[in-house]
């Protein structure tokens, strides 16, 4: 089983992508969230074997989709005995307009780490937010919390923005790094 785990659901395939390339800098293996909003009983144990457990979902009106919502009132059996406890915890989400309310999104799946008892890790870098900035750079859409990423409704999966994908990978680096350090101690 993996140290790190992206669990994450995707409406139209750009979350996935967001997923894969969150995972490719984590090291991690995925578990993607089924349409139903379920998880098989292996992925479960992913989970709970899983030193870090990354969420990632697509905002859709101001909050992740009803697939995630489900799941996370699912972990409230996990959250009972308090298995998810010192896990390190992060999150990103999508959604296709640069705002979105994606803060919205991912202050919830920080709340959901916290209520876990989870240590969150933020983005870790600074914006790119001058004139001179570009879609293609690191952290252009200014996040901290965790990663943010822009879909433009009528873009396919091949689509998303460099930058966003770039600063995915960076995102799951820093989660392993931190999760490293972590089990080291």
């Amino acid at each position: 089983m993996a140290d790190i785990v992206v669990v994450y659901h995707s409406g139209y395939g750009h979350t996935r992508k967001v997923a894969e390339h969150v995972a490719n800098g984590a090291g991690a293996e995925l578990v993607a969230i089924n349409e139903q909003g379920d998880l098989t009983d292996a992925d479960w144990a992913k989970l709970s074997a899983a030193k870090a457990i990354i969420f990632g979902a697509p905002t859709y009106m101001g909050n992740a989709s009803w697939q995630f919502k489900k799941f996370a009132d699912a972990s409230s059996k996990i959250w009972f005995t308090r298995g998810w406890e010192n896990k390190i915890f992060g999150g990103f989400t999508n959604s296709a307009s640069l705002n979105g309310d994606k803060g919205t999104t991912l202050a919830w799946l920080q709340t959901l780490a916290a209520q876990h008892g989870g240590i969150w890790v933020s983005l870790g870098l600074l914006p790119s937010n001058t004139k001179e900035a570009k879609r293609t750079d690191l952290n252009n859409l200014g996040g901290s919390v965790g990663l943010l990423v822009q879909s433009p409704a009528d873009a396919s999966v091949d689509e998303i923005p460099q930058g966003d994908l770039d600063t995915a990978v960076s995102y799951g680096k820093r989660i392993a790094d931190i999760t490293a350090r972590f089990s080291a101690a």
